[in-house]
This record gives C-alpha cells, structure tokens and sequence, in this order.
C-alpha cells in the first residue's frame, strides 16, 4: 500500500498546543515518566498529562529545579501527583538505579530530555557525550523499564528527535568521532537519527507486550536547547511557544487518535512524509522524516550496537 494511504495525520497542525490536543483525554489512573521535565517541552509535556489526570514523575538533573517545575504544574493544575526523581543519562548507574527503583506498571515514557550542539565531550567510557545523553541513556532507561511498560498494557514510548536527523545518519563506523573532525551539528544529528531509530526498533521489538513507540520533532522552539547554536537560529524559522513545541510529544503519549499506531515518525502533529532535503535548508527541514531514519535494518543495527556498548566495562 502506498505510503501516502496509510499515513497518520490529526486535527491538530504546527500551532496547536499541548492543552488542545489533550483536551477532553482522561488520564486518571495512568502513571508517566518525562525526562528533562525542568525545562522547556519538557516542562509543558508534564503539564499537560498531569491537567488530564496522570501521576506524573519528573526525571531530572537538577532536583531543586525539578521541585519548582512540580509545584507550579500542581498550582496550574491542581494534581498533586507529581514526582521528581533523579536521572542523569549520562551515567550509567544513574540510569540504572532509576529503573530499578521504579515501581508498578508505566503507562507511557517521554524520552524527552536532551543536550544540543556541544562542544566535543566524552563521557568517562570515552563515548560521544551528545550520542550519549540524546540516544543510550534514553536506550538504556527504556530497556531499564520494559517490564514495567509491558505491565501496564497498552504502554507508550515517546522519543523526542528533531528536524536535524536530516543532517546525519547514524554514522556506525564512527559513533564517537575518533577518526572524523568532531562537528557540533552533525553529532547532535546522528544523536536524533538515532531517536528515530530506537522508535522503530522498540516497537519492532516490543509491540508484542502492548507497547508502542513513535518519534517525533517537536518543530524550533527558542530555549535553553540552543545555548551553544548561536547563528544557527534561522531568524525565518516559524518559532513555536514551548506549548506549542510540546503538542506532538503529547499527541504520541496521551491522544485515542495513535491507539497501536508505532514504529513511526511525526512533525506538527502529523506523521512526516520521507524525504531527501538539503541539510543546510532550515524551513523545509521541519518538513520531513530521511528514509534512512525509519531503516527497520538500521534500528537493528543500532540496537544491537547499544546493547554491546551498555555492556562494555
């Protein structure tokens, strides 16, 4: 069937808000996990699911922010079931005590948290710090809570990617920049290729125990994000408000419309269309999905990848 019959599109489009796509959603009962909710989307994405009724834990670095973040979504909202939980996803035991401590079934999992365009850093095993932070952190937490996704039944998987997915593919012969010039861009690229990539491979794997995963680009929003992009801020770019910004993430967490639809990518609350653009064209960039990203044998590939990489000592 044609890939144009089967695509996922909604009511909602580029202005839409968080608020309006869950509007007249019951969450009640359901129990979530965002990352990097401090900040941003993030922030916006826990305020939307908690107004709709859902326990909602805030997954974050910096607990004191985090604190503030869940005090202001319970004025706003009036839900009093808001967590906030350490995770730094670039730590291992980190990520690891997270998932262990969890308890009871989880409805869905924003992987929404993210570093963007950094200067080259290593983390202590000498991995990339951006591929890092935005893909095996990420990996390692969602395998972390797979049985407690699988318990809830009907779970949902949301990772947050980008429009710059189209900058780079996930480069397997170099993950780690050992042997190219390290470029901030192309980094932060592969990292989104590669939250892509887990979707489609997550779903793959785990559509069989109820659990769906989808990614998105949730469209340029101005925040802390792009403290390192600096001229890369087309002033032409259509900004969304972080409300805005957060629209598709909660479409993909919450929304009747994507019951048992997974293994896709979506932009403006619409599953994207694949497409070749050039990676330096900055409004049609927002557009569209690189076939390259969707590659049911690149999800594999990348799966089997972070597997071997989590292991390593």
């Amino acid at each position: 069937m044609d890939q144009n019959e089967t695509r996922v599109t909604t009511p909602f489009g580029a202005r839409s808000t968080a608020a309006e796509v869950i509007d007249g959603v019951d969450l009640s009962g359901r129990r979530a996990v965002v990352t990097g909710a401090a900040s941003g989307i993030g922030i916006e994405t826990a305020r939307a699911l908690a107004g709709a009724g859902a326990e909602v834990t805030l997954a974050v670095r910096n607990i004191e922010a985090g604190a503030r973040v869940a005090e202001d979504i319970t004025a706003t909202t009036g839900n009093k079931r808001l967590h906030v939980a350490p995770l730094d996803l670039v730590d291992r035991v980190s990520v690891a005590a997270f998932a262990d401590v969890w308890d009871g079934p989880l409805d869905i999992l924003v992987n929404n948290a993210g570093v963007m365009a950094l200067p080259e850093g290593r983390t202590p095993e000498g991995w990339d710090r951006q591929f890092t932070v935005n893909h095996l952190g990420h990996f390692a937490l969602a395998r972390g809570l797979h049985g407690a996704l699988a318990a809830a039944g009907g779970a949902r998987i949301v990772s947050v990617s980008s429009a710059a997915h189209l900058r780079s593919p996930v480069v397997f012969d170099d993950l780690h920049f050992d042997y190219r010039p390290y470029e901030p861009m192309q980094a932060y690229g592969q990292s989104k290729t590669a939250n892509v990539l887990f979707a489609v491979g997550a779903h793959a794997r785990w559509a069989g125990d109820g659990i769906t995963a989808n990614a998105l680009s949730p469209g340029g929003i101005r925040t802390n994000l792009q403290r390192h992009v600096g001229t890369l801020t087309a002033p032409a770019m259509a900004w969304k408000t972080p409300e805005q910004g957060a629209a598709t993430s909660v479409l993909l967490a919450a929304s009747p419309l994507l019951e048992g639809v997974g293994g896709r990518y979506f932009a403006d609350c619409a599953e994207a269309v694949p497409v070749s653009r050039r990676p330096d064209d900055v409004i049609a960039m927002m557009a569209g999905v690189a076939p390259y990203a969707l590659d049911p044998e690149g999800a594999d590939r990348l799966w089997a990848t972070s597997e071997r990489l989590l292991a390593s000592d």
